[in-house]
């Protein structure tokens, strides 16, 4: 009880510390480029913690960018259309990507999960194809179109104050998967993750509390596309792109499956990483030394880093453990 105790207690002083230095970082150094990689990083946790809430409900989508990108072009298109601030937009293009969400999930949510990552996939590259063909006379195709800026430019210290309302959503946006997470509805989840006959048996509905966590999902990712695309000022159908898909998988595993620290530490963790290989010169070897990682990270801790601490202090046991056994087999 006193070790869960003081886990408890690590975690919240951890969390407590980390909101701390996120708020203290403009203050700590004025560098433009180093805010700009922290507002995109944040925006990346909320798009891994979109992913992350879809695997907690036991689906795996290998096409998440199709619902960042829904959320940018739909935020970026009312915005210009209407004149609405890019603070209320952003949430109504994820309210669109959900919509969409919906109808896909109307018609995969039944398939096993590889068959529905497969459909998924095989929809952003659907939706990407769209974009440039059908849709080229309001999206500028391939060329792209120009996204209102979150903040005008000519406000005096607008990085400043654009980096701490993507902080302030991205807590928001954690702290609802916590509450999703400990309410009923994630319990439905992760039982329906766990065993969807003992679920079914129990009175849960498969069906509806996956379609939920699939329209939950795609909002979330939503509103990470569009605060990138009002963040950067353009958008272009390259926002589809498989590589999109893939990094919000890779982020999660690599923190922790499942967790709510996963997606946070997996994409702190890998942007600094990738971003001090950039700066030591690797370009593709960059995509070389990831993957190793990943595989280390697989195989050495299949829970994540965010199981690191528990691994060391269970290597620190056994070796106890060993060390007093040797220690009474000489006596």
């Amino acid at each position: 009880m006193m070790v869960r105790t003081n886990r408890k207690n690590m975690i919240l002083y951890g969390t407590y510390a980390a909101i701390g230095i996120a708020f203290g970082v403009p203050f700590l150094s004025s560098n433009l480029y180093l805010l700009n990689l922290l507002s995109l990083m944040l925006i990346f946790i909320i798009f891994a913690s979109a992913w992350n809430l879809l695997a907690y409900s036991g689906q795996g989508s290998l096409g998440h960018a199709a619902f960042f990108g829904i959320g940018a072009y739909a935020s970026t298109l009312i915005a210009t259309k209407t004149g609405f601030s890019p603070y209320i937009t952003i949430f109504l293009g994820a309210a669109f990507a959900a919509c969409i969400g919906v109808l896909i999930g109307l018609t995969c949510v039944r398939l096993k999960e590889w068959f529905f990552a497969m459909v998924t996939f095989g929809f952003a590259i659907i939706v990407q194809t769209i974009t440039v063909s059908i849709l080229s006379p309001v999206t500028g195709g391939w060329d792209g179109i120009a996204s209102p800026r979150l903040l005008n430019p000519g406000i005096p210290a607008y990085q400043m104050i654009e980096y701490y309302s993507v902080l302030l959503i991205t807590i928001a946006v954690i702290v609802f998967i916590w509450y999703v997470m400990k309410s009923r509805i994630g319990l439905a989840f992760s039982a329906i993750r766990e065993n969807e006959l003992e679920a079914r048996a129990s009175g849960v509905d498969p069906v509806r509390y996956r379609l939920l966590a699939f329209a939950m999902s795609a909002f979330l990712a939503g509103i990470a596309g569009a605060l990138q695309i009002h963040h950067i000022g353009y958008i272009t159908p390259e926002i589809f792109g498989v590589d999109l898909s893939f990094w919000p998988v890779t982020y999660v595993i690599f923190g922790g499956l499942g967790t709510l620290a996963g997606p946070v530490v997996g994409t702190l963790v890998l942007t600094f990483i990738w971003e001090g290989l950039k700066m030591a010169g690797l370009t593709f070897s960059r995509y070389i030394l990831v993957g190793i990682l990943l595989i280390l990270v697989i195989i050495f801790l299949p829970k994540g880093l965010v199981d690191l601490p528990d691994k060391v202090q269970r290597w620190k046991k056994d070796h106890q453990k060993t060390e007093q056994v040797v220690t009474s087999s000489l006596k």
